[in-house]
């Protein structure tokens, strides 16, 4: 624990890349395969589900520190986070527990899920008790399940690659797919020795992402040497058969196999030794449909034949990685592309229903491929993939042969009537933020949420107003005078019950500060319900 709370120091003071990378590697040099296998499960972005409920936690530490639970509640909403709030409050303490990480975790933390609630007191407050602030910070995260820290899973690879002489690539294969925190699996994944098999039969690759293009066209060259293809919004999966056996990962890392029948039983006639790369998509009568259907058959337990039958999905394949069980990703995508259109012509009719390789989308010129895009809203998908046809399939987000080039979102000015505390190093700023637009009694009604958008400087300026502005509290949140009217950027737009305004927005953004309007200047709910219309068209 002591070796790991070093690790969070050094990783949280610094906003240098090569400084953390050099912290990590340091850290799994020096740490015990049993505790730096666990320390690989956190910074990976993985976590136990919340151990003790936040309550109890607040109840124990307002008592320790013998104060009201009022001035917990102000320094909470101070702080932003009731995990790092305990800390500060608890009393001054210069004391470190040694204990091992994999001994406080399993031993210490992971029971607690089950114990009584005398027992978990006795827990939490002994071990409060034996840690310094670092410390109790680190624990409170980890026992209610908020445990993160500033470090992207490619730079923990990158550190685990420095660390064992292995390729990054190597390296994000071996920690794909479910795996546990054990001295076996940390030693596994940094061995300098090649296995005849880095694919398990369950293992899925690392997901090729791309950059969204940000230069002229026309300075990716020649548009013969680009593979065009519709952009699709859905949820990005590799499905694979192995020995047999069926397997569908999302980008996440979710095992979502059970979530989408269909396509686990088209995949059955796939040939051993293949995985195909590809966007589960809702689609009904040669239609795709509205992302949100996609998310009623996510996290369900069990799927209902009336859901099957309103919400049918298909794969719409984009690459295929592996063929009768040797890794092709090198290959040129021109040339993975035919084997992808032989291996789905090579099923029964049914499962080619299901099985469906994207559309290459053919131009003479960038200027013709240009307004072929303008088609995008009506076929519901975000603009193209640009691919150049002798690139590999590599790993992870990189720049150069793989290119979004996505459509320009709607956009719509709104009034900022809601506001509340960021986390992590914005936990002590005004920086997520409820925008409203005007309905037809002329009254705001609550429209979107937004996190990102604003410079350093914007948000600083915006907490400022939110601190002198404020209308009424709830809890964390803090109802302001509308003033503000900002400018809201979106990818797709649907009907919603569940919203006041009637409508929901997906991937909703702070496209600008629009100093230049008051709040008589910003849009109506009749202007979005246009766009809702355009959008269905």
């Amino acid at each position: 624990m002591k070796l790991f709370t070093e690790l969070y120091k050094k990783i949280d003071s610094t906003n240098k890349t090569n400084e953390k990378v050099a912290a990590m590697k340091e850290y799994f040099s020096q740490a015990r395969p049993e505790n730096a296998a666990w320390a690989l499960y956190f910074l990976s972005g993985r976590k136990p589900r919340q151990i003790v409920p936040s309550k109890k936690l607040r109840d124990w530490a307002v008592d320790l520190a013998e104060i009201p639970e009022w001035l917990f509640e102000e320094c909470r909403g101070m702080v932003g986070d009731s995990a790092e709030t305990i800390a500060l409050v608890l009393p001054n303490n210069d004391r470190v527990d040694d204990t091992p990480l994999k001994i406080l975790v399993e031993q210490r933390l992971l029971p607690l899920k089950k114990a009584d609630e005398s027992a978990q007191f006795e827990e939490v407050i002994s071990s409060w008790r034996a840690m310094d602030y670092t410390q109790r910070l680190i624990y409170n995260k980890l026992i209610t399940g908020a445990f993160r820290l500033g470090v992207s899973q490619r730079l923990v690879m990158r550190a685990l690659a420095e660390l064992s002489g292995l390729e990054v690539d190597v390296i994000a294969l071996r920690l794909m797919g479910h795996w546990e925190p054990t001295a076996e699996f940390f030693e596994s994944v940094i061995s300098s020795e090649l296995e005849s098999d880095e694919t398990p039969i369950a293992r899925p690759y690392p997901f090729h992402l791309a950059h969204q293009i940000d230069f002229p066209l026309e300075d990716l060259g020649k548009i013969s040497d680009w593979q065009a293809e519709w952009k699709w919004d859905g949820i990005r999966a590799q499905v694979i058969k192995r020995a047999g056996e069926v397997f569908i990962w999302s980008r996440g890392e979710d095992l979502i196999t059970e979530a989408f029948p269909e396509i686990a039983k088209a995949a059955e006639a796939l040939g051993d030794g293949t995985v195909l790369d590809g966007e589960i998509l809702p689609f009904r009568d040669e239609s795709v449909l509205p992302f949100n259907d996609l998310q009623r058959r996510i996290g369900r337990k069990t799927l209902g034949k009336k859901l099957l039958a309103e919400v049918p999905v298909i794969l719409q394949c984009y690459d295929i990685l592996e063929f009768e069980g040797a890794d092709i990703r090198a290959t040129p995508i021109r040339e993975r592309r035919k084997l992808l259109e032989e291996t789905i012509q090579g099923l029964p009719a049914d499962e080619q229903q299901t099985l469906r390789p994207t559309e290459i989308v053919k131009a003479k010129s960038w200027e013709k491929l240009e307004e072929i895009r303008e088609e995008s809203r009506s076929r519901r998908v975000e603009g193209f993939m640009l691919k150049h046809a002798d690139s590999p399939y590599r790993a992870g987000r990189q720049r150069g042969d793989w290119w979004k080039w996505k459509i320009d979102p709607f956009t719509v000015d709104a009034v900022l009537i809601y506001a509340q505390k960021g986390s992590g190093r914005r936990s002590g700023l005004y920086t997520d933020y409820t925008f409203a637009v005007w309905n037809d009694e002329n009254e705001l009604v609550t429209f979107a949420k937004a996190y990102s958008g604003l410079t350093d400087k914007e948000i600083r300026r915006v907490d400022n107003f939110v601190r002198r502005n404020t209308k009424e509290t709830f809890g964390p949140v803090r109802s302001v005078e509308p003033k503000l009217v900002f400018e809201l950027a979106f990818e797709a737009i649907q009907r919603s019950t569940r919203h006041k305004s009637g409508v929901a927005v997906r991937f909703p953004r702070i496209a600008r500060w629009r100093e230049d309007k008051t709040i008589k200047d910003a849009d109506s709910l009749a202007t979005i319900l246009d766009l809702l219309k355009e959008y269905e068209a």
